[in-house]
């Protein structure tokens, strides 16, 4: 079981930034992959973006170009650096193992 804790949600205007960060309890190569979603009020929650052990990245379309996943190995963190926001991207954002754990959740609010 792998411990995931993200922190970094506020509130921001439209066309801010905000930097998200999930910590795990373990050594994230040893992490097939860590991924981020995202649950609006009324919705399901949605896949974001995802980085791999290897390095590779993916990205929902919704995000892409907008959002970049990294991760730093030394802290064992995986961020998510979201930029350009628009109100609709208002919504819990979880962090996820490929081990199928979930973090807590940070609350992103964009709005002017």
């Amino acid at each position: 079981q792998v411990q995931l804790v993200e922190s970094g949600g506020g509130l921001v205007q439209p066309g801010g930034s905000l930097r998200l960060s999930c910590a795990a309890s373990q050594n994230i190569f040893s992490i097939a992959s860590i991924d981020w979603f995202r649950q609006a009020p009324g919705k399901q929650r949605e896949f974001i973006a995802r980085i791999t052990s290897g390095g590779r990245t993916y990205y929902a379309d919704s995000v892409k170009g907008r959002f970049t996943i990294s991760s730093d190995n030394t802290k064992n963190t995986v961020n998510l650096q979201m930029n350009i926001l628009r109100p609709e991207d208002t919504a819990v954002y979880y962090c996820h193992s490929s081990t199928g754990d979930w973090g807590q959740g940070t609350q992103v609010t964009v709005s002017s």
